[in-house]
């Protein structure tokens, strides 16, 4: 046997760098599920770990330390994640990011955390679902005002391909909300700019379902009304703020306290 032969079957015993990466992945994943922020302090304050600080790891579905922590809710350590490089919207396998993932759990405190860092409101482009459809349905209102306000879509939908036969492909969250008698949700989405039928013109959904006039239906049944001048006016203003945190953009307008109330709805006027 040569000393080349020796040198590789050595290189084949040495562990391998991923090897090195996910067994550090791993520590950091134990250290977020147990919130022992010391210990995940501890040890992103080596460069090693650092390294994996993105790495995935776990029995099962591999994921990363921060959609870990993201799961479980625990804000000290995503936070401490975030400080050390974790990538605000990594994906795992089901195209999900941690925001979404939050959103699930209804971490509010993580979501907001998640938004502040910079995370993609409107969710993975690459994901059939999205955080703001989550949180309608889940009638989660707080979650829902703080994407609203990070400048989510008001209008998503599921992204279902065509030949899915049993898709509901127009179902956007202000259908949702209304379905599950969610309507302080119903109530926001309108606020934020929800077409009432942006959610209900597809045939092939209206054929799909028995009540194709859910919305309206609601609309009716809680004494809605058009938009009023006032309304489209404010809604008309908050596109023009480019800043994904649309209430802070609105601070900065040289404008009388009452009309940057207005502006953020706290008003007694609705619609």
């Amino acid at each position: 046997m040569s000393l080349m032969d020796i040198s590789k079957i050595f290189s084949l015993l040495q562990p391998k760098e991923e090897d090195e990466r996910s067994e550090r992945s791993q520590a950091l994943n134990a250290a977020v599920s147990a919130d022992d922020v010391v210990l995940l302090s501890d040890l992103l304050s080596q460069e090693s770990y650092r390294k994996a600080v993105n790495a995935r790891s776990g029995w099962g579905i591999p994921v990363t330390p921060l959609r870990t922590a993201a799961a479980l809710g625990h804000l000290r350590c995503l936070e401490v994640l975030l400080e050390h490089g974790a990538e605000v919207d990594s994906l795992d396998v089901k195209a999900q990011t941690p925001l979404f993932t939050a959103v699930s759990g209804k971490h509010l405190d993580c979501v907001v955390a998640l938004l502040k860092a910079g995370a993609d409101p409107n969710g993975s482009q690459y994901n059939n679902c999205s955080p703001v459809l989550t949180a309608a349905r889940e009638g989660d209102v707080d979650v829902l005002r703080e994407l609203l306000r990070f400048g989510a879509e008001a209008d998503v939908k599921p992204k279902v391909p065509e030949w899915a036969t049993n898709a509901t492909a127009c179902r956007g969250p202000l259908y949702i909300s209304a379905v599950y008698g969610h309507l302080d949700c119903f109530k926001l989405l309108l606020l934020h700019g929800a077409n009432p039928d942006y959610n209900c013109t597809d045939e092939k959904m209206l054929a799909r379902i028995k009540q194709p006039k859910t919305v309206l239906e609601t609309c009716f049944h809680y004494g809605f009304c058009p938009k009023t001048l006032m309304t489209q006016a404010r809604l008309s203003i908050r596109r023009y703020i480019k800043l994904p945190d649309k209430e802070a953009g609105i601070d900065w307008l040289d404008l009388p306290q009452m009309l940057r109330n207005y502006l953020k709805h706290n008003t007694t006027e609705l619609l």
